[in-house]
């Protein structure tokens, strides 16, 4: 698909279908549509809250923030040697961000940005689209946060698009192509506001995990 036919609208639509958008190299133009056989889920119930990384959460002065620097987010996912974030895709997560649908949480060693995860909410569905970290742990941490807010803020569907070992180590695991979609049918029809409720701290988002979890 070339560069112009690229829209946040198009985008938005997609999402609610259950596809989403690619490019093979930060300099290619062209963008290709990805709806998996097996996709990647994170039960909101279900993340794995390690014993390091709950020491880490608790004896770090990290602080996490929400739609404090967007941009600055989606450029750390893009500092990588390869990456599918071209500037068409870029400018459209950029506008979705303005429309208030994209939204980003940034975990901050002082004033120095750490690392973070951004996506897009729509209905009671995330869909997480990429994340980074310039410290150690700081993308776990940031995905701590993000599925304690999300499950505290009445959404039921975080989606991370593929599996990896690193999420998969955090609890998220695969679904397949028909399940995903009747998942997304019923969050996307249900509204909830990522922005109804102000982030806790580290203590409260650890606590909030453990009862999730126990419940599950």
């Amino acid at each position: 698909m070339p560069e112009g036919e690229l829209s946040a609208g198009l985008l938005l639509r997609a999402y609610q279908v259950g596809i989403f958008p690619m490019a093979e190299t930060r300099d290619d133009d062209r963008v290709f549509w990805v709806d998996p056989d097996m996709r990647g889920v994170l039960p909101l119930d279900g993340f794995h809250l390690s014993r390091s990384l709950k020491r880490s959460m608790l004896k770090t002065d990290f602080k996490a923030t929400m739609n404090r620097d967007f941009e600055g987010v989606v450029k750390g996912c893009a500092e990588r040697d390869e990456t599918w974030i071209n500037d068409a895709i870029f400018s459209c997560y950029r506008e979705l961000h303005r429309w208030g649908y994209a939204h980003s949480l940034e975990i901050w060693d002082g004033d120095e940005l750490a690392g973070g995860v951004y996506g897009v909410a729509l209905g009671q569905a995330f869909f997480g689209e990429s994340m980074f970290s310039r410290r150690r742990d700081a993308s776990k941490m940031a995905l701590a946060w993000l599925v304690a807010h999300l499950g505290s803020s009445g959404f039921r569907l975080f989606d991370t698009q593929f599996l990896t070992d690193h999420l998969a180590s955090l609890g998220a695991k695969e679904v397949d192509r028909a399940t995903y979609h009747r998942l997304l049918s019923i969050a996307v029809s249900v509204n909830a506001n990522i922005l109804a409720k102000p982030l806790g701290d580290a203590y409260s988002v650890v606590q909030r995990i453990t009862q999730m979890s126990k419940r599950e």
